[in-house]
């Protein structure tokens, strides 16, 4: 989730929009501003959100705070109707934009979003122009000139890119298929950013939130829907009007928000929680799901209707590992986003360690990558990045599947092998896919949760005899 920083002198404004805000981003709050500026010197934010004026520090303050950072979050201020000039003056010396108070929840997501939409795209530019990038220059090393010069887009992903060229400027519905780690949430902003739609895009997490709140989430509710709904709301598909909305995860929605996200594809219209009205959107819709839809359908866990709405254009992501001439080129990003991050003097990466990842599995696919990445730029004990800074439980990984030349993962062990063993190792595996979630495990390997933990226990009970 993406962190957001919440400073506000008044208690009941920052706890209020910290409920808010919590659904969807990993949120921290600040009484003052002084408080905020310590928090900047030891934690990294994808936001700022700050009241304009607040004893200790003002705004303006945090605003400069966030800037001198090397990762600098964009700052949205909250101001009230008399301090509008200050607000004014605060995004001319570079703060994203401003919300005034009182706040109205719908134009602070919007907002929010587009920070953060803003934020991405603005990595995005400088991973591809090269900007802040260091060149290794020494003996060994692979420097970042050298490593463009080489990077190659594999022919699976060089098709789902061509692919990506021809969908983005239609009206037509994406399903966004493959392991989890891939990049959909990437490919599906790709394909906005193209599209020439005026709106936002939106993206929604469903297996981050409760059947319940993940309907009021997406088609906002009404003033008393519900205990707690103070005021009227509105979802994600009216803030995504005229833009794009993400449904990631899309297999993890239950059969009645399934019925109503169909007629919202069929009709582009619904009704907010709790309301009468019907509301009509222009909205171009990507979903993305790393569940095998097809076997949901005819296991009657996902609807066959909604399955061919959603798959009008289906793209299915290679993982990582049918990917390795990216690699090279994923290292010296990830490298280069950390040393600025963690404010580290790491110039590149030998060529043995190089070797070594590209040579990898990658069962967490660029996610996997992208945090082994971090991990080591943080603990790294020289200018460079060594084999001996590759993390041991990544080493350990690889030594236990180590790949073929098929680029298909082999056992490490020679010799006939059990069917126990295979069993164990998949379901280890399937562990390690899913960061150890046994419910997601289990859909992943075809059976059900208390099938996983039935043959775990009888695997504990071989290793004990």
């Amino acid at each position: 989730m993406p962190k957001i920083l919440i400073v506000d002198d008044e208690h009941n404004t920052r706890e209020a929009l910290a409920r808010c805000l919590a659904p969807r981003f990993d949120v921290t709050t600040a009484a003052d501003g002084g408080a905020a500026i310590e928090l900047l010197k030891e934690h990294d934010y994808d936001l700022v959100l700050t009241d304009l004026r607040m004893p200790n520090a003002d705004g303006m303050s945090v605003l400069e705070a966030a800037q001198s950072k090397a990762s600098r979050p964009p700052c949205v201020l909250l101001t009230a109707y008399g301090s509008i000039d200050e607000a004014v003056a605060a995004v001319k010396k570079g703060a994203f934009d401003f919300v005034q108070k009182p706040v109205k929840l719908d134009r602070l997501d919007a907002v929010v979003d587009a920070a953060l939409a803003a934020r991405r795209e603005q990595a995005s530019a400088n991973v591809v122009s090269g900007a802040a990038g260091q060149s290794a220059g020494s003996v060994g090393v692979i420097s970042e000139e050298e490593i463009a010069a080489e990077s190659k887009v594999s022919p699976a992903m060089a098709r789902v890119l061509a692919t990506v060229e021809t969908v983005a400027p239609t009206r037509s519905t994406v399903l966004l298929t493959g392991e989890s780690g891939t990049g959909k949430e990437v490919i599906a902003r790709m394909i906005h950013d193209r599209s020439g739609r005026t709106g936002y895009f939106v993206p929604v997490h469903c297996a981050a939130l409760t059947a319940t709140l993940l309907e009021s989430e997406l088609f906002g509710y009404e003033k008393g829907a519900f205990t707690g709904a103070a005021e009227r709301r509105k979802g994600r598909f009216e803030l995504a009007d005229k833009g794009t909305i993400f449904l990631d995860e899309i297999g993890e929605i239950d059969a009645a928000t399934q019925v109503k996200l169909l007629r919202v594809l069929e009709s582009r219209s619904f009704e907010r929680v709790g309301g009468s009205e019907t509301i009509k959107v222009d909205v171009r819709l990507i979903a993305a799901t790393n569940r095998d839809l097809r076997r949901m359908v005819t296991e009657g866990t996902f609807r066959e209707d909604l399955f061919y709405r959603l798959s009008v254009v289906n793209l299915e992501l290679p993982p990582l590992r049918e990917r390795r001439e990216e690699i090279p080129q994923l290292v010296q990003e990830f490298i280069r986003e950390f040393a600025a991050e963690n404010n580290r003097p790491i110039s590149g990466i030998s060529q043995e360690a190089l070797a070594e990842l590209t040579a990898m599995r990658w069962p967490g696919n660029i996610r996997e990558l992208r945090n082994c990445i971090e991990c080591m730029v943080v603990l790294a004990h020289g200018p460079r990045l060594e084999v001996s800074d590759i993390p041991e439980t990544v080493r350990r990984e690889a030594a236990a599947f180590p790949v073929a030349s098929h680029g298909d993962a082999v056992p490490a062990e020679e010799g006939p092998v059990r069917l126990e063993e295979n069993e164990l190792r998949l379901i280890e595996q399937a562990l390690r896919d899913c960061n150890g979630n046994r419910t997601q495990a289990a859909r992943q390997l075809g059976i059900s949760r208390r099938t996983l933990h039935r043959k775990l226990a009888a695997h504990r009970e071989l290793d004990s005899k």
